[in-house]
């Protein structure tokens, strides 16, 4: 075991689907039945791995995310939790989020998850329009996933919806009707994907026609204009207080371990940083170059900016900020932050920025 205790956020990853969805390249796969003993013995592995290797650290977040967490019995759930207790020191106000999908979780059940200790809901509703729903290929139609939203809002849980905005067709004004809707939902938090096509996915093989970049350009600034939540990261938005913290820790650059198959970590041991996959996937060092480069990619994500510690000052370009004032200002807390315009062109500007 090493000596300095760092705290570390975790990610588990649960890869199981009732079925993939046209646009979902992520590691999941389709599955009605699991084995959940062997899966939840795996975890609680991995977790003993790491309570041995890193000592019995806090936990300010847990983030189930997947797959379908949902799919998960009580019993798996508790046994993780469990788990994660024994091998370290879970924070009395840790977040505890579940990602859910509608159709694979009743109120009996979300009352069940609570009594575990799930604090934040993270429900998949991606549209609010069945048609749209059924082109996803996603299982559930709009009433379903409202019940469940209905039903969270009961148990005054910290809810976050994600919806999928730039469907092949979609003009602006499509969008701004989709803000309107979601307005009414009563939300604190959501998130808005711009819809991705990725080449190993049945939308990859379809030949669709997108919208242009600038009419995605043209959707997400309608987004930010039309949504009562505001946003306080590329694709996040919320009422102050009711941010995702397991994201906001891990775009700010906090370590964190990844736990189950596929699930990517960055740890921290005595000042040394490492790149993780599982407990015996990979396990290699990183350069505090290397590490303050992946702090400028995900920090810049956010409103808030990232923040400039020595690492992170040895690299960047102080010039082209000062050069660029109408993309990138320094805040008052020691961040350097994209403007309204330099969030859509991010991309660009992390290749200006590093050194």
């Amino acid at each position: 075991m090493f000596n300095m205790l760092q705290a570390h956020n975790i990610y588990i990853h649960v890869p199981y689907c009732m079925s993939k969805c046209n646009y979902c390249a992520f590691f999941s796969r389709a599955c009605a039945t699991p084995d959940w003993k062997e899966y939840e013995n795996n975890i609680i592995a991995e977790i003993k791995y790491w309570g041995e290797k890193l000592g019995q650290i806090s936990i300010p977040t847990i983030f189930f995310g997947g797959g379908t967490p949902s799919l998960m019995p009580i019993e798996t759930i508790s046994k993780i939790l469990s788990g994660i207790n024994l091998a370290f020191k879970i924070n009395e106000n840790c977040e505890i989020t579940l990602e859910s999908n509608p159709g694979t979780i009743d109120k009996e059940k979300l009352s069940s998850f609570i009594s575990t200790g799930i604090n934040r809901l993270s429900i998949g509703i991606q549209s609010l329009n069945d048609d749209k729903l059924k082109f996803l290929g996603r299982r559930h139609d709009v009433k379903t996933a409202l019940n469940l939203l209905e039903n969270a809002k009961k148990f005054d849980l910290n809810v976050s919806a994600d919806f999928i905005y730039g469907l092949p067709e979609e003009k602006v004004k499509d969008i701004i009707n989709l803000c309107k809707d979601i307005n009414q939902l009563g939300l604190q938090h959501c998130s808005m994907y711009e819809l991705t096509i990725e080449p190993d996915t049945p939308f990859g093989k379809m030949n669709l026609q997108m919208p242009s970049n600038e009419e995605m350009a043209d959707m997400y600034s309608a987004i930010n204009n039309t949504l009562k939540l505001p946003r306080y990261e590329v694709s996040n938005y919320a009422y102050p207080g009711k941010e995702c913290n397991h994201n906001k820790n891990i775009w700010d650059g906090q370590p964190y371990i990844g736990i189950g198959q596929g699930a990517a970590g960055r740890i921290l041991i005595d000042n040394q940083w490492y790149e993780q996959l599982g407990h015996n996937e990979k396990f290699e060092k990183l350069s505090d170059t290397t590490r303050a480069e992946e702090r400028i990619i995900t920090g810049l994500r956010q409103v808030r900016g990232v923040y400039l510690d020595n690492n992170v000052k040895k690299i960047i370009n102080m010039h082209y900020i000062k050069s660029n004032p109408d993309l990138l200002q320094i805040t008052s807390d020691n961040r350097v932050a994209a403007t309204e315009k330099g969030m859509l062109i991010l991309d660009d500007l992390v290749l200006n920025l590093v050194r």
